[in-house]
């Protein structure tokens, strides 16, 4: 549209590129500190020998190409120019990958927090690093004409520079908190003079011969992460991301001429070096990934993340424009084919990188078939502190112990208002456990916001940590997850597959009033809890919570009933009760439901119900009792229908401190027919809709249990009043 003069003319007239301009160099500069604040410079050293070993293979193939086709290429397209400059930049823009890019993208498909994430983030900061010494040193050989020793000293001086403003603006950041009272915002002041060093910064790196922005950037990595900066991105990123910056994409739109275009045989060379560079990224990571033990697919994963351009590669390529180290043909080109690729990479990542195969390696995670004597581990979740001592109690009284210890995993969610991802995920850990954090989870997750739910998370973890000392047989590791609520159960669902959990516990989408009715504390946690029990490989409980810490703990002893319809998760539901069973301070009832006929109340046949696993409910009733079963008591009672069952129920009232019943997923029985007509609340099954229901009148907590998914292409089979086919193996002689 730029060649069209009336356009040009009438939307950017020549008086208006000068403004234009100057408010994208601002822009630009306020962007770098923004993305210097995200990066926590701590992790560049505690990089270890994996991510060197990655940046090395990584880096040796794009310079030796970058070189080669500098010298090459120098004569036929850059004629005019410094060769030492337009070399050592090219090879700059080769071995560059897109930091904010990759953590953005890694937080989409929920890689940040894994072993690739850490591993490719420590390897893209370590190339961004090198990538900004080469644009400082080609530069600086473009001004000075040739000369070496001014080049080398331009380096000397930013790395020197790079020192003073990172322990003067470190000191100067510590003061300010310091000052700040704990749970209240840094002064307005103290912003507003942090604020403007970011320009006293960018203009003293320019005067020292490197450039503006990377002043801005080491000013932003100088500013500790915590309060202070996410204060400062809440106060400046909505404005430089949403106004500034795109005038940054309309300046480089403006110097990008197509019709400087004259050679297509250059076009055909610069595309044949991004695309060979590229493809030394992704060979070299699958030979860092063979020695490093890791399988081929994660070895392309690497090599496609590293391969992210973006914005990164768009700033280098303009400082080389400004710097007369690129010629407008050159720009031009590398400029479409940045576009093209960032295009295509990222559809490419999203395929080969996104963790489609978790599930396959873990079938039954089930508390049913976990080892009683192995190490049993669960997932329980928090959306706020009030919810934490009656999820304690339950795991209390769920009987841990030495000789069956629990590891629980203690994960406070936390939701994303902002309209980006979380950025950077850091392992924080202490002499008994880790917190999981994101140092900038969106524009406006910060300041007051990030305070409150900093204390939120201290105080979910030190009440963790406190039941973690007290009892016996219990290891916490404490998290904090930042996520928007329709991917939050992606989130809940990875650390689950990651973690090997058999159990994730989560709480009820409605919580207890003072008066005793329940309030909905948020209308998303039912989504997120219903997207859990469908996408969870392992068994899910749903607890609803009335006072569940405070109903047995006033009277030293729990009263529990499970009520057993049959079917695989009321199995599940009998298993997690018999480890109740063996509390010292838990009175565990099973109340068993059976059909009967008539006014005699004469039991009907029951119909085995089998499943994949060829487990019936008789059989597993019997293993439950032949196990002692601890001190339970176990109780038959015969219903004919839905309006019976609902009866013998309400005969129970008042009895107990905590129910325990399966969902009942895919089951169809009479005992419960007509029930899920009336269901408020499918997601917990006919009998826990009940149970959970105000009209029902029960004040006793009610905890429903969901049998993990078998996976590998498995399907439940769940019958009842017909017979099940199930094929034999092969040379059975059955």
């Amino acid at each position: 549209m730029g060649s069209v003069p009336a356009f040009t003319l009438t939307f950017f007239p020549l008086r208006s590129l000068l403004v234009i301009d100057s408010m994208a160099s601002i822009g630009l500069v306020f962007f770098m500190f923004i993305v210097g604040v995200e990066i926590d410079p701590d992790v560049v050293r505690r990089v270890g020998r994996r991510s060197t070993l990655l940046t090395i293979v990584c880096l040796i193939g794009p310079v030796l190409i970058g070189v080669l086709a500098g010298i090459i290429l120098h004569s036929r397209i850059q004629d005019g120019t410094q060769r030492g400059a337009f070399v050592t930049f090219l090879c700059g823009i080769l071995c560059v990958s897109s930091f904010s890019m990759l953590a953005r993208t890694l937080a989409d498909i929920k890689l940040i927090a894994s072993d690739i994430g850490r591993l490719v983030l420590s390897s893209a900061m370590i190339t961004n690093g090198l990538a900004w010494v080469l644009m400082v040193f080609s530069t600086a050989l473009a001004q000075s004409k040739g000369k070496a020793l001014s080049a080398i000293w331009s380096v000397i001086s930013g790395g020197v520079f790079s020192v003073v403003v990172y322990m003067a603006v470190r000191r100067a950041a510590r003061w300010v908190q310091k000052r700040t009272p704990e749970g209240e915002e840094v002064a307005e002041l103290h912003v507003c003079v942090i604020l403007v060093g970011v320009m006293v910064a960018a203009f003293a790196a320019d005067a020292i011969g490197t450039h503006a922005i990377f002043g801005a950037f080491v000013y932003g990595l100088a500013v500790p992460n915590g309060p202070l900066g996410e204060l400062l991105i809440e106060k400046i990123g909505d404005f430089i991301e949403g106004l500034l910056l795109p005038l940054f994409f309309a300046v480089s739109g403006f110097r990008t001429n197509l019709y400087s275009i004259v050679d297509a045989g250059a076009v055909f060379l610069l595309l044949i070096v991004v695309i060979g560079a590229a493809i030394t990224k992704v060979t070299g990571s699958v030979l860092a990934a063979f020695y490093m033990e890791m399988p081929f697919h994660d070895g392309i994963s690497l090599g496609l993340l590293m391969n992210t351009k973006g914005i990164v590669e768009l700033i280098l390529l303009n400082i080389g424009w400004d710097k007369m180290v690129l010629r407008d043909q050159t720009f031009t080109i590398l400029v479409i084919i940045s576009v093209i690729s960032t295009t295509l990479i990222t559809p490419l990542i999203n395929v080969a990188a996104k963790p489609s195969r978790r599930y396959v390696a873990y079938k039954r995670r089930t508390i049913r078939w976990w080892n009683p004597e192995s190490e049993l581990r669960m997932l329980i979740c928090a959306h706020s502190s009030r919810e934490v001592p009656s999820l304690i109690s339950l795991l209390d009284i769920s009987h841990p112990t030495k000789r069956s210890p629990f590891f629980v995993y203690a994960l406070y969610l936390v939701e994303l208002t902002g309209r980006a991802s979380t950025l950077f995920v850091v392992n924080t850990n202490s002499s008994s456990s880790s917190s999981l954090e994101s140092h900038r989870a969106a524009p406006n997750a910060g300041g007051a916001g990030f305070i409150r739910h900093q204390s939120e998370s201290e105080h979910i973890s030190h009440a963790f940590e406190s039941y973690e000392q007290h009892a016996g047989g219990v290891s916490v590791q404490s998290l904090t997850a930042f996520s928007q609520y329709p991917s939050m159960h992606e989130d809940v669902i990875a650390l689950s597959e990651d973690k090997h959990c058999a159990l994730i516990i989560l709480p009820f989408h409605k919580h207890q009033t003072i008066d005793g009715t329940m309030e909905v504390t948020h209308p998303a946690i039912r989504c997120l809890n219903k997207n859990v029990l469908a996408g969870a490989s392992c068994s899910v409980g749903i607890l609803i919570d009335r006072s569940l810490a405070g109903t047995g703990a006033r009277a030293q002893r729990y009263a529990v009933a499970l009520l057993f319809f049959g079917g695989a998760d009321d199995r599940e539901a009998l298993a997690y009760a018999d480890r109740l069973a063996t509390h010292p301070g838990v009175a565990l009832t099973v109340v068993r439901f059976l059909p009967c006929i008539g006014a005699g109340g004469s039991r009907r046949r029951q119909d085995r119900v089998v499943d994949v696993a060829g487990e019936n409910d008789d059989e597993c009733l019997a293993q439950f009792q032949a196990n002692g079963g601890g001190e339970a008591e176990y109780v038959e009672r015969m219903v004919g229908n839905a309006e019976e069952t609902v009866a013998m129920l309400r005969e129970m009232e008042g009895r107990y401190d905590l129910y325990i019943v399966g969902i009942g997923e895919g089951m169809a029985s009479p005992l419960t027919a007509g029930l899920t007509e009336w269901s408020e609340c499918e997601e917990l099954g006919p009998i826990g809709d009940l149970l959970a229901s105000p009209d029902f009148g029960s004040r006793a907590s009610v905890l429903v249990l969901q049998r993990g998914k078998y996976r590998e292409g498995s399907e439940e089979i769940e019958m009842s009043g017909g017979a099940v086919v199930l094929p034999m193996p092969a040379g059975s002689g059955k």
